[in-house]
C-alpha cells in the first residue's frame, strides 16, 4: 500500500456547481475515510486558484484514478486538473 497526494484545481466559474454538489461530494470523501483509504483532505485557502489537497493510501496510481473518478466533482466536470503523485511521508503520522 502506498501513500498519495492528490491535488485537484477547480474549474474556472464551478464555485455554484460545487456548492450544489457537495453534499454528495463529502459524503462520497466520508466512504473512503471510513474505507480507511482517505487519512486528510480539505480545501487551499482563500489566496490562490481554487483547489483542494487529498492524502489517500491504494494499490497504485491506478486503482486510484478509478476510485476518484467516482468523485461527484469529477463526474459532474468540476474538477480542471487532477494530479495523483506518489509520496514518500518522512515525518509525521499520515502513515
Amino acid at each position: 500500500m502506498a501513500t498519495f497526494a492528490v491535488t485537484y484545481t477547480y474549474a474556472e466559474d464551478s464555485a455554484r456547481a460545487r456548492d450544489q454538489h457537495r453534499p454528495e461530494h463529502k459524503s462520497f470523501l466520508e466512504s473512503q475515510v471510513d474505507a480507511g483509504r482517505l487519512r486528510v483532505s480539505g480545501p487551499f485557502g482563500p489566496d490562490g486558484t481554487p483547489g483542494a489537497l487529498l492524502v489517500f493510501r491504494a494499490e497504485s496510481a491506478d486503482e486510484l484514478a478509478t476510485l476518484l473518478d467516482q468523485d461527484p466533482f469529477h463526474r459532474e466536470g468540476l474538477i480542471a486538473e487532477r494530479t495523483i503523485r506518489d509520496w514518500q511521508i518522512f515525518f509525521g503520522g499520515v502513515r
